[in-house]
């Protein structure tokens, strides 16, 4: 990892946290969030598809490196199947995270982050958090962090190369745990969120 950035609300709601420890296999937790134009997306609405799904912020300098390589992952695999979705995780209005896509010359949908999506993704603390979802909807990788460019593209080929068909594995006794008992954050800890601006 070369770097990532520590994304700490201290006015977050937390629920139920889900996909703690071993996730590869389980399937993805479906969402129904807005794109940057006020249009529902569901995760469901793309399976059959292989997805890059990535959390990330404006304000997030390993974010603003690797989103022009989601621009060219999109490009050279789309024909392939591979769908990428960003989820922002900050803030800002939509229109000043369109334009801040807009800028970085980004050709895949936005969506609007939530308390939730980010609990059910085993409560996404630092950016940029990128999961690879298989034709199936299981999660076949996690990464966070900036990684290099090679370790991103690799994931997505076994990602596209996922069985639609493909077997699910179930949770755990530790993610069931995990979903019944809501998590809180110590209010102690630091809030760098908004640094940048």
């Amino acid at each position: 990892m070369l770097a990532s950035g520590k994304y700490l609300d201290k006015s977050r709601k937390h629920g139920s946290v889900r996909l703690v420890g071993d996730i590869k296999g389980i399937a993805a937790p479906d969402f129904n969030l807005l794109t940057l134009d006020g249009q529902k997306v569901k995760l469901s609405d793309y399976r059959g598809k292989a997805v890059l799904l990535n959390f990330w912020a404006t304000w997030c300098p390993p974010c603003k490196v690797e989103m022009p390589w989601f621009v060219d992952l999109q490009k050279q695999y789309a024909k392939d199947g591979l769908v990428v979705l960003g989820v922002a995780m900050d803030d800002s209005e939509p229109a000043q995270i369109g334009k801040f896509a807009s800028e970085l010359g980004v050709n895949y949908t936005v969506l609007l982050g939530t308390d939730k999506v980010s609990d059910d993704y085993g409560d996404v603390q630092y950016l940029p958090t990128t999961f690879f979802i298989g034709r199936n909807g299981a999660i076949v990788d996690k990464l966070t962090g900036l990684l290099d460019r090679k370790d991103i593209e690799d994931d997505v080929k076994k990602t596209l190369a996922t069985d639609p068909g493909g077997p699910l594995r179930p949770l755990s006794v530790q993610q069931n745990q995990a979903q019944a008992q809501p998590t809180t954050m110590p209010s102690s800890l630091p809030y760098p969120k908004d640094t940048s601006r």
